[in-house]
């Protein structure tokens, strides 16, 4: 039961905070970001953001410094849109499950390159 919660919560929390991102928040280092995941802990005090974002590593760097000074804000209006007794810490992290997919296939790509050039010679 606990479980079904704190998965209906994590979607809220992504959705509330995609928009927030989306809509609100005017710093400039925020750059295109997109939210990938939400882990909430078991009673709900904690979440994790996890966000991936399209750019050089600076870009990147930038933008969780932004959101990192942005926690409060986010935090407050996830209280009052989401109605919780307690409004959860909110901890921004790098989704780096992407990039990694993107580098497997790139790995794969130059696999097959090579079989492909073996079965000419």
């Amino acid at each position: 039961m606990a479980i079904n919660r704190a998965n209906r919560v994590a979607e809220a929390i992504k959705k509330e905070v995609a928009q927030m991102l989306r809509d609100e928040l005017k710093d400039p280092r925020i750059g295109f970001v997109t939210v990938t995941s939400v882990e909430v802990s078991p009673d709900l005090r904690h979440a994790k953001v996890f966000f991936s974002i399209y750019g050089s590593v600076e870009e990147k760097q930038q933008t969780l410094k932004a959101l990192n000074s942005a926690q409060g804000f986010v935090r407050s209006e996830l209280g009052k849109r989401l109605r919780l007794r307690y409004a959860p810490e909110i901890v921004f992290r790098f989704d780096e499950s992407i990039e990694h997919g993107a580098r497997i296939m790139e790995l794969l790509e130059e696999v097959q390159g090579s079989k492909g050039d073996k079965t000419h010679e």
